[in-house]
């Protein structure tokens, strides 16, 4: 049965006048019973979900939130996919692969029964293709680091050269890991301070021509029609995690050159994954189909996706039996005794992590004494005991996700230490103590993405400062799309909300935020010893060992304070135990070829339906 947002909507706003506490659990349409709301399975296969806020884009190249990921994650498929239970990768276009002994180079044997929605096959072609395009400088992807540890990948996307020698015609390699070769910057005056400090070699040199960096030059190969080798720049452990990624998930050239920026109008999606785009309403609802040419069994035959951010709204919805499941971080604070007992509520670790950002690049956050005075001045403690769900956090990885890795801690909690930081970064008065009023507050502001539950963390953080500092920092909220642009081009003064799941199971996927300057950085720090730091945790074949290092550069991020850790998270959402399937796994994705909906209530969810 097919809905529009618009009645699902008028039906909750009925429901809105009753406290959450008023909002009695029943087992059916009438009558106590296990489960939060009414339980009563939709007719044939149709899941009705709500993922969130309006999706940026469903280029699965040039989309970047959890919202849209969501959604592509039924269009497209990947290499590799994300198993339901646990999140780590399962085969998908890639039937299987090799991997040599220092991961260094991976070769995916793609399925040969695998097709694009208007039937043409999909082959080894079409993931160069891929690739090249998601790095293209053209495209500015802002997940393109994602590839970066591909070989070339990073040279290509920032338009960098390689060094050449005229006589022989052999490219340079880089000093630092000859097996690969040097590259260098296309602007001439930094690229003579780069070579500078390389030993034998000066920009200007007669003997070197310096020769862009080509699309072909970055490591992906099509052996044949269904090989595809990938060679690394260095070891990726966890390539086989990352490449389940939407970035990586391949898209359709001849759809792509015919219409450019609107392939992905419904009347012009050619999309490969167990779903179709069947119609994008948009900031209401996207409804997608069962692909009937899809290469795997799928169970559901109609998904719809609700673009929803206001979570009162969303559990009255899911209360009423109007949808089935809701998105992560759905249960706010004030619900969270409420619905915790309930067999529907989804409660697990999760690969997740609240914070913020500071732009660095302007005053007075320019200043690290008063970054780590921001830091300082925030009780974590009480932040996740007022959210309830989370455990507080000082560092940047999650708390208890990777077994053996010795997290390092950052600055706690101390405001005599943080109005001391401050009166040393000159905001002070005549007797030379901390003085609120000497502080620019006008060039300060936190700003976050529109949803109820970031309002309330910014909320709690901003009283803290008020508190602690004597501060009133403004808080500004934008939609999740100009949020996004704005936090990442630095166009914000002050602080900025951050929130970061794993794209894999491994702490790199957080410490590699800020290995670059671009991508989802948003906080103008970069340091290359940083990243570094992390390449020579890469190169450490001892898992042991490797964590250490990721440790070490784990610490010196936190020293230099481009951010202020808040929070790990939890799963924390419902579905209806009807839903079978969908599970609370530590990446929260979900691969949905493999729910459905039960209408034998002997076969549903009665237990912890959480991963075992």
């Amino acid at each position: 049965m097919r809905r529009a947002l618009g009645v699902l909507l008028s039906r909750a706003l009925s429901l809105l006048a009753l406290s959450p506490l008023a909002l009695s659990a029943c087992a059916g349409p009438g009558g106590d019973g296990p489960y939060f709301g009414k339980v009563a399975p939709p007719e044939g296969q149709t899941l009705r979900y709500i993922s969130g806020s309006e999706p940026e884009s469903l280029d699965p190249q040039v989309a970047t939130g959890q919202p849209e990921a969501r959604i592509i994650l039924s269009l497209f498929d990947g290499l590799t996919e994300y198993a339901p239970r646990t999140g780590e990768p399962i085969p998908a276009l890639a039937e299987r692969w090799d991997v040599n002994g220092d991961s260094t180079e991976f070769t995916f044997h793609l399925r040969t029964n695998a097709r694009w929605s208007d039937g043409t096959p999909i082959t080894a072609d079409d993931i160069v293709y891929s690739l090249r395009r998601g790095l293209s400088p053209a495209l500015a992807s802002r997940n393109a680091y994602l590839a970066y540890g591909i070989e070339n990948a990073q040279a290509y996307n920032e338009g960098a050269v390689f060094a050449r020698e005229r006589a022989t015609g052999a490219f340079v390699p880089d000093p630092a890991n000859p097996r690969i070769r040097l590259t260098l910057p296309a602007d001439p005056e930094v690229r003579g301070e780069v070579l500078a400090r390389l030993p034998g070699l000066a920009d200007g040199q007669p003997d070197l021509d310096f020769v862009p960096v080509q699309p072909e030059d970055v490591g992906v190969v099509a052996d044949d029609a269904h090989t595809v080798r990938v060679r690394m720049a260095l070891p990726v452990p966890y390539f086989l995690g990352l490449v389940a990624h939407q970035f990586f998930r391949p898209v359709p050239r001849q759809a792509i050159e015919t219409w450019g920026e609107r392939w992905t109008d419904p009347a012009h999606i050619v999309t490969s994954g167990a779903f179709l785009l069947e119609r994008w309403l948009p900031y209401n609802e996207i409804n997608v189909v069962r692909n009937p040419g899809y290469w795997d069994e799928v169970r559901l035959d109609r998904i719809s996706f609700y673009t929803l951010e206001d979570v009162t709204t969303m559990l009255n919805l899911y209360k009423a039996g109007e949808v089935d499941a809701l998105y992560n971080h759905t249960v706010p604070a004030a619900w969270v005794d409420t619905i915790r007992p309930y067999k529907d509520y989804m409660d697990a670790p999760e690969a997740s992590v609240e914070y913020l950002l500071f732009n660095v690049e302007r005053p007075p956050m320019d200043d690290i004494r008063v970054r780590k005075a921001f830091n300082m001045a925030v009780d974590k403690v009480a932040l996740a005991q007022y959210r309830r769900t989370a455990k507080p956090l000082s560092g940047f990885t999650p708390e208890g996700i990777f077994p053996g890795y010795p997290q390092p801690t950052g600055d706690p909690f101390d405001p005599d230490r943080a109005r001391a930081l401050l009166a040393e970064a000159g905001y002070a008065g005549r007797d030379g103590a901390w003085d609120p009023s000497t502080f620019p507050i006008a060039d300060v502001a936190l700003t976050y993405n529109t949803a109820e539950t970031n309002r309330q963390l910014a909320e709690f953080v901003q009283a803290q400062w008020k508190q602690n500092l004597g501060l009133t920092v403004p808080l500004r909220n934008l939609e999740f799309r100009t949020f996004l642009t704005v936090r990442n081009d630095r166009d914000y003064s002050g602080l900025a909300r951050g929130g970061w799941a794993g794209d894999y199971l491994d702490p790199f996927t957080f410490l590699e935020l800020f290995s670059t300057p671009a991508g989802n950085n948003g906080t103008g720090w970069f340091d290359p010893r940083y990243a570094a730091m992390l390449d020579a945790a890469n190169r450490e074949g001892d898992p042991a060992a490797r964590y250490a290092r990721l440790a070490d550069a784990e610490a010196y991020l936190l020293d230099a304070q481009p951010i202020v850790p808040l929070l790990t998270m939890a799963t924390n959402w419902v579905k209806k135990p009807y839903v079978k399937g969908l599970f609370a796994n530590p990446v929260t994705m979900h691969a949905w070829k493999f729910v459905y909906i039960e209408h034998d209530p002997s076969n549903w969810d009665l237990e912890d339906p959480t991963p075992r």
